[in-house]
């Protein structure tokens, strides 16, 4: 097969809160990496943006709403789909949970909030761990989570800004207005915003 490679962009959120980063076990019903453990990550809508798609995958991943803490970088790899090669373009986000109830879509899947330190020992690819390395200044321990910190003024290692991890602080939503960070297809789960 001589086809030229079909592009497709991605967008990553590596999900940090109180010192641990969200993982997450693919369905092993996937036809693409079934089982494997890694960050919250998937294909951009056409028109949408990285921020957006990042916070989009969160929410259908895990049933999380989250904060774009900063862009961390980039990554790529090739992958072949339905006889194609395909070169994946990957752009990466520290995020910050909003809400802390994780709700996984299939029944096979697990998730698991793990220390850096811990992350090859609980299974995730060498890929995941570039993209978590990447996000946490260069390194998979509790330095790295400093360094991030100190580089993106992200305090988010303790606990959450307000008491309840499934509601948004009322202080914060004021006159039927959301948080900035958070989409309006976040906010209202059956509308996913289009653009034209």
């Amino acid at each position: 097969m001589n086809q030229s490679a079909a592009h497709t962009h991605l967008a990553a959120a590596v999900v940090v809160h109180n010192g641990r980063v969200l993982i997450v076990r693919r369905s092993y019903r996937e036809r693409f990496l079934p089982g494997t453990w890694g960050v919250p990550c998937g294909k951009l809508d056409r028109g949408e943006s990285a921020e957006s798609g990042a916070l989009r995958e969160l929410k259908e991943e895990t049933g999380l709403l989250g904060a774009i803490v900063a862009r961390t970088g980039a990554s790529s790899f090739l992958s072949d789909y339905q006889g194609r090669r395909v070169r994946n373009h990957q752009d990466n986000f520290i995020v910050r949970p909003l809400t802390l109830d994780v709700v996984l879509p299939s029944a096979d899947q697990a998730y698991r909030w793990a220390r850096p330190a811990e992350l090859t020992e609980a299974g995730v690819d060498a890929y995941n761990l570039g993209v978590i390395r990447q996000a946490l200044g260069g390194r998979l321990d509790a330095a790295g989570l400093r360094a991030m910190t100190a580089r993106y003024g992200y305090a988010g290692l303790g606990p959450l800004p307000f008491s309840s991890p499934k509601s948004l602080p009322a202080r914060r939503v004021r006159q039927d207005r959301r948080p900035a960070a958070v989409e309006s297809w976040a906010a209202q789960p059956g509308a996913r915003r289009r653009r034209p």
